[in-house]
């Protein structure tokens, strides 16, 4: 797989277009968010700039996801359905690296999305912690 990997920064014109990704987004890879936003509730996030870097991924000219990185150096990343494949994950997360290089990076990842367990496990990544989460609405 010999793509052209670029990121373009997030312009007001690419609002849509990462609601239509939210919106395919599957449940398992949810982390942050247990209902679908609006999407004025999702434009109110976009415009309160909640990550250090954030990028539409283009391949070959064509907007197949999207790239994050937050104040903390965790990387999260999103593909439509059908650009999702392990290479090109890889790729994606190396071209970042490089791009964005930092002494260390995170990666937050549901423990139901084992695809993407393995994928950064291949990329170096190690386990550091579980994380659990207590929901008052959903207890008793």
């Amino acid at each position: 797989m010999s793509e052209k990997i670029n990121f373009l920064i997030i312009e007001e014109t690419d609002y849509k277009f990462l609601y239509e990704l939210l919106l395919q987004r599957k449940k398992i890879v949810n982390i942050s968010h247990k209902k679908m936003p609006t999407y004025e509730e999702h434009v109110k996030f976009i415009e309160s700039e909640p990550y250090s870097k954030w990028y539409i991924i283009q391949i070959d000219d064509k907007k197949i996801g999207s790239i994050y990185l937050t104040k903390e150096n965790e990387i999260g990343i999103h593909f439509f359905t059908q650009y999702e494949e392990n290479e090109r994950f890889q790729n994606v997360i190396k071209e970042f690296f490089l791009k964005e290089p930092r002494e260390k990076f995170f990666m937050n990842v549901s423990p139901k999305n084992e695809q993407y367990i393995d994928l950064t496990k291949k990329l170096g990544f190690h386990l550091v912690q579980h994380t659990y989460e207590r929901d008052e609405r959903e207890i008793f």
